[in-house]
């Protein structure tokens, strides 16, 4: 996918920060809309191709944390929160309805852009043939299969929703079964590169993949944590 069509959706109610973000983002060949609620956000969302939201959470209307529940109920683009709510449980409650990044205002605008990017790799050049995924369609294990086409992942041939970061998370594990992978690790899979953040954002993403895949998430049988080491996908089961 070409980054000029990219469409970025900003739902922030000061009219400062979206002139700051637009400006940043159209320098980078971006086309961004802007919201100054969540209402408007998702009715922008509902009649227009949105690639990535970066969403406050303190709008009138419909606030942040509401908008990604909503949005996450149908779309699976992804959400960066942008918000001056730095409490560990403000973070951990938007990862948890479904964003895929949280930064805590001030920020700085190139941290802003660079992290837009980095989601742009992670989700939509899953299947560009880099070596990681080519030739391959779906991905399997026991009862889980990710298509590569389509990004969505099954179990028993029944889908399960799950976010853009989930999905990559998943596609890591599931390609090198048994091997055990460092919290870092993820994390610069995920972004391409890193970026200092709080270690729970990991932790996170984890412990809602196990209440979507596992049957039992704490008996897991999929998403097995090695203590002192990391994560890794091993059966607890033949």
């Amino acid at each position: 996918m070409d980054e000029q069509a990219y469409t970025i959706l900003i739902a922030e109610d000061d009219p400062d920060i979206i002139e700051v973000l637009k400006l940043y983002l159209e320098n980078q060949g971006y086309r961004v809309l802007s919201a100054e609620d969540g209402e408007s956000a998702y009715s922008l969302i509902e009649r227009e191709k949105t690639d990535l939201g970066i969403f406050d959470i303190m709008m009138p209307k419909m606030n942040g944390y509401e908008l990604i529940r909503k949005v996450r109920e149908k779309y699976n683009f992804p959400i960066i929160v942008l918000s001056a709510k730095k409490e560990d449980s403000d973070k951990i409650l938007g990862l948890d309805l479904g964003a895929d990044d949280y930064l805590v205002k001030p920020f700085n605008p190139l941290e802003i852009v660079a992290r837009v990017k980095a989601a742009f790799r992670r989700f939509y050049d899953l299947n560009t043939g880099t070596g990681e995924v080519s030739g391959q369609k779906m991905i399997r294990y026991r009862e889980l299969a990710i298509d590569m086409e389509t990004l969505q992942l099954f179990k028993n041939g029944e889908e399960i929703r799950v976010t853009p970061t989930e999905i990559k998370i998943l596609m890591l594990l599931m390609k090198n079964p048994g091997r055990v992978y460092t919290k870092v690790q993820i994390y610069e899979y995920l972004r391409g590169e890193y970026f200092e953040n709080d270690e729970n954002t990991i932790m996170v993403h984890i412990s809602n993949l196990r209440e979507k895949i596992e049957d039992d998430p704490k008996q897991p049988e999929y998403l097995l944590t090695v203590r002192g080491l990391g994560y890794k996908i091993g059966a607890a089961r033949p």
